[in-house]
């Protein structure tokens, strides 16, 4: 209930009195003996009922006084134009003023500084059913000002919209604020606030001068956390995430006072600080939105404490003193519990009793030297605790400062197990190979150096492994399953040494093995036997099988080389020539061998210059119709005249070509020098000869090839069908992408494409599906042995079904008696070449060939 004035009272007034005369009208009429019974017994009714409800109106009337007026803060009450229609006593005491001063006088009388429009936003706020909260300056009777708080609210009176406004005093809170922020401007400890951004909000003068941050720099400038990095008490860098503000933020909790190092890259200063922080939640929220963080310096604390210092400098550290006088070592719990969990020594004597044996004097001595000296010492000892767990600790010592007697020895005792586990796997990973866990190339070395220094052990033998066929599986499949591959080679070689050597990878797919080379000079024959039944069965890699072997060359000590290098290179001479004998066998190191390694230097050292020296030449062996024998076209061969090695068939340089890189520049000789010859057999009227020219995979690998080509055809005005590119199947596998793109360039410019020697190396058939090749060259590794040999009748057959299969034209090598020839034809084959018809020819002499038959076609 509410007591309007203004405009309305008279009105009221006379509601009021008609109220007041009504009760004695209905009194008089109940006792009218004019008016009959009934009638003044309801007249009587509603005289008691109208007095029991004055009697309720009186009542709550009363308590509406006695609860506005006991609320300690003003309230107003306001009707819709914002004049005062009531106030409350703490109101009258609050402004000074009597309450008729105020109750029908505008708001503005409490407020003269609202704006015009002040209640539209007042309004707005209670229609959506908000409070509407705002801090103003009331004024007081005696003109003088004071901070408020308003909370304005809506309700209704006599079916008008209304509205209650409670003011609060700030005028503490504001007294408050300021005593607060001069305390933090006097304080000696930094206080800062950042958020949850991390952005530094506010810092006392102390939090800047701490932080050597300059007064009026902006505090924006302080946030980047690039300039600053976290230093934890043991000297190392701590993760932002590990800072007190950030935990407390984190887990909404105050973090106790913290060590922490700061240190400005910039400024290349370091603070030492020990900070507590405290989360700070906004109003009704369950999140810490800032947190504020108390620090003080202890920079000064850390320099000079020495200490402090050593603890910084180590881990895990404890300290000891030990009387001389009684033999009573006194420990602190950390180092009691680096010597022994269960029962720490309590005299010294009992310490070096858990020492190693060799250990136990060392400590002695220097026991001793501290006591006589003074002198100091430093030791790294190993011991044995009363659980049978063993330990390191570094113990360092001395007489006590200040202690000329020498009564008394302290000093530190630092856990350094970790370090020595530490150390054991880095020496262990210096000698082992990361990929198989064998030894690695210089642990071999070092054990080989060892065994060939001692007399008593100088009789060794070293046995140098490579796997055949390795590259090409590891070509095919990727380096993923080369990888998978080494690991198996590398158990199977472990399995078959056993406890009877040592074993390393060498490098790539090379191992070594140093043994006893035994009486009789057989054990390492023996081992090396063991090997290669090792090798025996196949290797799995998904669903593939391969079957990899060994060659294995074999060199011992003393009479094979008095030094680890000229052993280890015999052996690898001797594998050498195992592979290139046999394969899967092994081979003993002899003189003879190290001539061969010396002539194999010579020949790449003359390969190198011959193109130079204009010391190669080509034949040419003709491509017959095996049924017509009339010449269709003619393979460029190389040869080699040297004229200090003589004349040099290819398989003795061609391999040393590829292995130095030098095949690159051979092999754009022969392209070049076979179409310059295509082009001189063209002038002279003998028409376009197709030639076929050997490719090496190497020249795939770079960009040029297909340039080459072009630039070849171009320059003798031949087109591309006069020239057949022929390439082994390693071009295949070793870089699918670029094959494809030179493969594709050369068949735009019309140039053959053909398969060399198809099925003896790694025949992926997924190639010739998708790859532009125009045709296969049958191996006369294979066609040698027919018809005779059923296996090279199989494969003879195989291969010319898949080049049926396929499209692909087909070309036998080797072809040198009659019934090869007729085997070949029943076969389908229609073209080869051999010594049935003619060797390699010279340029004349294939040109009389040509003369002398039914003439060349394309």
């Amino acid at each position: 209930m509410t007591h309007p004035s203004g405009s309305g009272t008279t009105a009221l007034l006379e509601r009021q009195a008609q109220a007041l005369a009504l009760p004695d009208a209905l009194s008089l009429a109940a006792d009218d003996s004019d008016l009959p019974a009934d009638v003044r017994a309801l007249l009587a009714r509603a005289r008691d009922a109208l007095a029991a409800t004055r009697a309720e109106a009186d009542a709550a009337a009363l308590r509406y006084h006695a609860l506005f007026d006991a609320v300690p803060d003003p309230v107003s009450i306001l009707d819709a134009g914002g004049i005062v229609l009531d106030l409350n006593r703490a109101g009258e005491q609050a402004y000074g003023r009597p309450r008729t001063d105020i109750v029908g006088q505008p708001i503005e009388v409490l407020n003269p500084d609202l704006p015009r429009d002040h209640l539209a936003p007042v309004w707005d706020a209670v229609n959506r059913g908000r409070t509407y909260v705002i801090e103003v300056t009331n004024m007081r009777g005696d003109g003088s000002r004071f901070p408020v708080e308003v909370h304005t609210a809506g309700f209704e009176h006599d079916g008008q919209p209304c509205l209650v406004a409670v003011a609060r005093d700030l005028s503490e809170r504001r007294e408050a604020e300021v005593r607060y922020r001069e305390l933090m401007d006097v304080m000696d400890r930094g206080i800062a606030i950042h958020d949850v951004a991390g952005r530094f909000v506010y810092g006392n003068p102390a939090a800047l001068r701490l932080l050597g941050i300059r007064q009026g720099t902006s505090l924006g400038d302080t946030s980047n956390l690039g300039d600053w990095v976290a230093i934890g008490p043991d000297g190392n860098e701590m993760p932002w995430d590990a800072l007190p503000p950030v935990r407390a933020l984190r887990d909404g909790r105050i973090v106790e006072s913290t060590l922490v190092g700061l240190y400005h890259r910039m400024r290349r200063e370091l603070y030492w600080l020990t900070v507590t922080a405290v989360p700070q939640y906004p109003p009704g929220g369950d999140r810490p939105h800032q947190v504020l963080s108390l620090f003080s310096d202890v920079s000064a604390l850390k320099r000079d404490s020495a200490m402090f210092d050593r603890v910084q400098a180590l881990a895990h550290i404890g300290g000891w003193e030990l009387d001389c006088a009684t033999d009573r070592l006194y420990l602190t719990a950390e180092a009691a519990q680096i010597l022994d969990r269960a029962q720490p020594p309590a005299t010294m004597e009992a310490l070096v009793a858990l020492l190693l044996p060799a250990d136990r004097g060392r400590l002695r001595d220097a026991l001793g030297a501290a006591l006589l000296d003074a002198a100091g010492f430093d030791l790294e000892l190993q011991g044995v605790r009363s659980d049978g767990s063993t330990f390191w600790v570094r113990a360092i010592g001395g007489p006590r400062q200040g202690d000329p007697a020498t009564s008394r020895l302290t000093g530190t005792l630092q856990d350094i197990a970790r370090d020595k586990h530490d150390e054991a796997i880095l020496r262990a990973q210096a000698r082992t190979d990361p990929l198989t866990g064998l030894l690695n190339r210089d642990a071999i070395l070092c054990e080989l150096e060892a065994r060939m220094a001692d007399p008593a052990r100088a009789g060794v033998a070293v046995l140098y492994i490579d796997l055949d066929r390795f590259k090409f599986v590891n070509d095919a499949l990727g380096h993923g399953a080369g990888d998978e591959l080494l690991i198996a080679a590398a158990h199977r070689i472990r399995q078959a040494v056993g406890a009877a050597g040592h074993i390393a990878r060498f490098g790539g797919d090379e191992f070594l093995v140093i043994c006893d080379a035994g009486a009789g000079a057989s054990h390492a024959e023996r081992v090396a036997n063991a090997i290669l039944d090792g090798f025996g069965d196949g290797f799995r890699f998904d669903k593939e099988e391969f079957s990899i072997t060994a060659s294995i060359g074999i060199a011992r000590a003393p009479e094979d080389g008095d030094r680890p290098q000229t052993l280890i290179q015999n052996a690898d001479a001797a594998m050498y020539e195992s592979k290139r004998r046999i394969r899967n066998g092994w081979q003993l190191f002899t003189p003879a061998l190290a001539q061969s390694q010396q002539d194999r230097l010579r020949v790449e050292t003359h390969l190198r210059r011959a193109i130079d020296n204009d010391e190669f030449h080509l034949v040419y062996q003709p491509q017959v119709d095996l049924r017509s024998r009339r010449v269709i076209a003619a393979e460029a061969l190389i040869r080699w005249r040297n004229r200090q090695l003589g004349e040099m068939r290819p398989d003795h340089f061609i391999d040393h070509a590829e292995s130095t890189g030098d095949i690159v520049r051979i092999g754009a000789w022969v392209l070049r020098e076979a179409c310059r010859q295509t082009a001189a057999w063209r002038d002279a009227g003998l028409g376009i000869v197709r030639v076929a020219v050997n490719v090496s995979y190497r020249q795939f690998l770079g960009d040029e090839l297909a340039a080459n080509v072009r630039a070849v055809l171009a320059e003798f005005a031949l087109p591309g069908s006069a020239l057949e590119l022929e390439f082994t199947e390693r071009v295949l596998i070793e870089d699918a992408p670029d094959t494809v793109r030179t493969f594709a360039a050369l068949r735009d410019m019309g140039v053959l494409l053909s398969i060399d020697d198809f099925g003896e190396g790694y025949s992926g058939l997924n190639y010739l599906r998708r790859l532009p090749i125009h045709g296969l060259k049958l191996s006369q590794l294979f066609v040698g042995g027919v018809p005779g040999d059923r296996s090279d009748v199989a494969v003879c057959q195989a291969v010319a079904g898949i080049a049926r299969s396929l499209g692909l034209g087909l070309v036998a090598e080797g072809v040198e008696s009659e019934a090869q020839r007729r085997f070949l034809l029943d076969l389908g084959v229609p073209v080869g070449q051999g010594f049935l018809f003619a060797p390699g020819l010279s340029p004349d002499e294939f040109a009389r060939h040509l003369q002398g038959g039914p003439g060349p076609t394309v």
